[in-house]
């Protein structure tokens, strides 16, 4: 499909000049360089007083820096997490903090592109003005388990929708003349055991998966560079992986950018023959690899030597491509906060998805006189997901529970609220309402408060952070029998989800509405209370599926769950033997492994709720597009995501996602959709290449993955091409 908004090679940072020029002016930049300035963009430092790190010279707060080389006009790398926003680093910077966009599931939620450029741009923005110039965003893994504890930084389970949606954040990060990266490269889909598991996949699965996420991300962002990630794929780690690294990215898809490491992922100094461009916080690793160790390498042997030239040349055309040299990166800019803060507020009213509205519960009706709000710090704020992607605005989070015993760690991933609070939301936009609040710590207060009100709302919280998995998907403590018994007591109970991910529901069917606002960011509050009130038509549409019973999961139990003591510290990481078996479920990702195995979902990738209705039809369909009709039935605005299926193929279920587009319209509109199909989704990899066979393939529109209209059958041609 489309994207309306210009992408360019890498970014906007020469205006009219191409790669080409970019990589041939790095590759004249490499020709001048002295032997001791070659090992100076290879490694950054972590450039924050944690680890080993200290602020370095002309240095900022954050996960990294290379110094500036002036002689060749050469500029500082400085660094910074994440896909989210700024990192908060626990306020070490003591800039006034950032502005929190919502989870990469709310952002996935919204299939809208051109939003996430915005945002995108909005991140991208404010990480120049606080004087970074790389941002260490672009999640892209796909979900391949519901229970990870990075699913919230990650934006679907579909390779085609989380490629376009990646792409555009990147392309938008890019436009401040900035370098962003695409990460975690590749089939990173745990945190069990995140840096020794070994992947095993087949070529075809993975490139049918989780690499044409980022091949489609790729195509569309044009990252400056690529990051690497903990785990083995195939029995070498992902940042030592000449398959992954050389072959995969560089000469298949002819990558001109920079691979980087994640922060202590580096073995050794192998790494670069491998494909690795730059070590990043390289305190953390063993050694310094990329500095003298790899200039004595250089010196002594011709592979290493041809291979330093060929590192620097690809960070500095990243460089060049981006305007970093051009466009200084200083502290101090200036930034739009409230202007700001309204793309997050946008990005959360999208991304929240409304699951159930039994009877129109919702949106509260406009007389409604007592509200009971129960549990999930609802009257402080809303939850946000721990670890290098943490975000906070200026005074930093509203609450912290602490985790893991304090300390620097401890601090680091602790669970942490934004200061915007659904509570006072709802009290603002309804001022004749009595609201109460309840902190559902008792079940028998809660149930109280219920019975008192109109209408009760939960907040149940599942807080997420990198470092480890969620054991299973029931909402901690307690919430489950809170949330039966509230809606025993109350009919009217309306639940909102604050989730890194999918959760299972045994309260579901007693309940009025529920809505998933994931982890909504600075204005989560405000959009929610947005949303229950009626001023926005919720539109978001799952980017995942919410699975019925862990049994449906090709790995019930996570691999290593009982085997590996989970440790944030890489420094403490073990050298396991553990492995995970991804040719399982293969390139049958969550709805598509679902069709495989004629499972239906708690709720289906691509369901969602409105307060408006749709109708989809006169699909037409040939091998490179698809068009439809959109019409809203209902009687107000609002949006849908028109969703294009193959489903099958010579008669055996074959389901993918080959086409969506978000749809405005009035009450009673109507628009034709054209998208884009692109051959991949078609194709089987094999023999080198990807392989389209001559068949009967079947096409179907979608409300969700599970709910399909009639479908169109096509005969295509047989076609094999490579990348």
């Amino acid at each position: 499909m489309a994207l309306v908004i210009p992408l360019s090679a890498f970014a906007q940072g020469d205006g009219p000049s191409t790669l080409a020029a970019s990589e041939k002016r790095a590759a004249e930049t490499v020709s001048r360089m002295e032997d001791a300035e070659k090992t100076v963009l290879t490694k950054t430092m972590l450039a924050v007083p944690l680890m080993g790190g200290s602020v370095p010279e002309g240095g900022v707060a954050g996960a990294g820096f290379a110094p500036a080389i002036p002689r060749l006009g050469i500029p500082a790398l400085k660094e910074t997490d994440a896909s989210l926003g700024v990192a908060y680093l626990m306020g070490l910077r003591n800039d006034g903090g950032a502005t929190a966009l919502p989870s990469g599931v709310a952002m996935g939620s919204t299939w809208n592109p051109e939003l996430l450029y915005r945002a995108g741009a909005m991140i991208g923005s404010e990480a120049r003005a606080k004087g970074f110039n790389v941002m260490l965003a672009g999640g892209v893994n796909l979900m391949r388990d519901p229970r990870n504890g990075r699913t919230f930084e990650y934006l679907s389970e579909d390779p085609l929708q989380s490629g376009i949606l990646v792409g555009a954040s990147i392309a938008g990060i890019q436009s401040n003349h900035i370098i962003s990266t695409i990460k975690h490269f590749a089939l990173n889909g745990q945190e069990t055991g995140r840096f020794s598991v070994d992947v095993r996949v087949s070529e075809a699965a993975a490139r049918e998966s989780d690499l044409l996420a980022f091949q489609i991300g790729i195509e569309r962002g044009q990252p400056g560079s690529v990051m690497c990630a903990y785990n083995k794929v195939l029995g070498h780690k992902a940042c030592d992986n000449d398959w992954l690294l050389n072959t995969v990215l560089k000469k298949d898809w002819r990558y001109k950018g920079y691979v980087m490491s994640d922060w202590g992922a580096v073995p050794g100094l192998s790494t670069a023959l491998n494909g690795l461009d730059q070590q990043s916080g390289a305190q953390i690793d063993k050694a310094v690899y990329f500095g003298d160790m790899l200039a004595k390498a250089a010196k002594s042997d011709p592979a290493y030597a041809v291979r330093l030239d060929d590192m620097n040349k690809r960070i500095l055309t990243a460089i060049y491509a981006n305007g970093l040299d051009k466009y200084p990166a200083t502290p101090g800019g200036a930034i739009d906060r409230k202007a700001n803060a309204d793309i997050a507020e946008e990005v959360a009213r999208q991304g929240v998805v409304l699951l159930r509205n039994r009877g129109g519960a919702l949106p509260l009706a406009a007389g409604v006189k007592r509200v009971a709000i129960i549990g999930g710090y609802a009257d402080r704020g809303v939850l946000s997901g721990a670890g290098s992607s943490q975000v906070h605005g200026d005074k930093g989070p509203e609450v912290i529970v602490p985790k893991q015993g304090g300390g620097p760690v401890g601090d680091f991933i602790s669970e942490q609220y934004h200061e915007s609070s659904p509570l006072k939301a709802l009290r603002a936009k309804l001022p004749n309402a009595t609201i109460a609040y309840s902190e559902g710590r008792y079940i028998s207060e809660a149930v109280t408060q219920a019975k008192l009100a109109d209408v009760a709302i939960v907040f149940a919280t599942q807080w997420a952070s990198e470092g480890f998995d969620q054991p299973d998907l029931s909402l901690p403590s307690g919430q489950d029998a809170l949330i039966a018994a509230v809606a025993e007591a109350n009919p009217n109970t309306i639940v909102v989800l604050e989730t890194g991910g999918p959760v299972m529901m045994p309260w579901l069917d007693k309940t009025a509405a529920v809505l998933a606002a994931w982890y909504p960011g600075a204005r989560g509050g405000e959009a929610i209370a947005s949303i229950l009130i009626g001023e926005t038509n919720p539109s978001g549409r799952l980017p995942l599926t919410f699975p019925a019973s862990l049994d449906q999961l090709p790995r019930p139990v996570i691999d290593g769950a009982s085997e590996v003591a989970e440790s944030f510290d890489v420094m403490a990481a073990q050298d396991s033997k553990l492995s995970t078996n991804y040719d399982v479920e293969g390139s049958d990702l969550g709805y598509r492994w679902n069709a495989r195995r004629g499972q239906k979902a708690l709720f289906p990738f691509g369901f969602g709720l409105s307060y408006a209705s749709f109708a989809t039809g006169d699909l037409k369909v040939n091998a490179t597009s698809a068009s439809f009709t959109v019409r809203n039935t209902g009687k107000r605005a609002g949006a849908t995501v028109g969703q294009v299926y193959l489903v099958s193929r010579n008669g055996e279920i074959k389901q993918r996602l080959v086409g969506f587009q978000r749809v405005s319209l009035e009450a009673g509109a109507q628009q034709k959709v054209s998208v884009a199909i692109d051959p991949r989704l078609l194709a089987d990899w094999r023999d080198g290449g990807w392989s389209i066979a001559a068949d009967d393939y079947a096409f179907a529109l979608g409300d969700d993955a599970e709910t399909l209209g009639k479908p169109v059958t096509v005969r295509m041609k047989a076609k094999h091409w490579k990348d």
